[in-house]
């Protein structure tokens, strides 16, 4: 089985860096695995008592943040699968602002937000095992950028990262 680390991600994508730089220098499986599922049983305590908070008018509630968070998912191993089969066509970017507008998450409950997204991760887990070193090696380009599937793969976990952070930072201390 290959291993691709964060710091073996060459070219280092614009934009994406600061959601890569924030995952550990692991291979891209174990990362997935420190990170899957996106919150820990204590956390899961808090997801429940803030899921319907948002901590500023215009702001997403922690539902939201979990919806985006499948989405995101969605879209880069989207990228990630175009790319390793190697489709050259430049990627578009995504409107978050569109989608969100758009999932109706405040309507679902928050153990289907929960379950989908872990489904989700599972089948990009099982994208990106499905791969080869080979495929793993292909330069594409998403939004104008030149990105390769392990990018976009630690891309998904540091996203992931990211949004957790402002969730422990802004929500959970209300």
């Amino acid at each position: 089985m290959w291993k691709f680390y964060t710091s073996d991600i060459d070219p280092m994508p614009a934009f994406f860096d600061r959601y890569i730089l924030l995952v550990e220098d692991l291979s891209l499986m174990d990362a997935f695995r420190l990170h899957t599922p996106i919150f820990t049983e204590e956390e899961i305590a808090l997801v429940k008592e803030f899921e319907d908070f948002a901590y500023a008018p215009g702001k997403w509630t922690v539902k939201e943040v979990i919806q985006h968070l499948t989405d995101n998912d969605r879209v880069q191993s989207y990228r990630a699968l175009r790319i390793s089969r190697g489709d050259t066509t430049v990627l578009p970017g995504y409107d978050q602002d569109v989608l969100a507008s758009h999932h109706h998450a405040n309507e679902r409950f928050l153990e289907d937000l929960l379950e989908e997204h872990q489904l989700v991760r599972q089948s990009v887990i099982k994208l990106f095992e499905s791969m080869s070193e080979e495929d793993l090696l292909r330069v594409g380009n998403a939004n104008g950028n030149p990105i390769t599937a392990p990018a976009l793969g630690f891309q998904i976990i540091g996203h992931q990262i990211y949004h957790k952070r402002i969730l422990h930072e802004r929500y959970f201390q209300k």
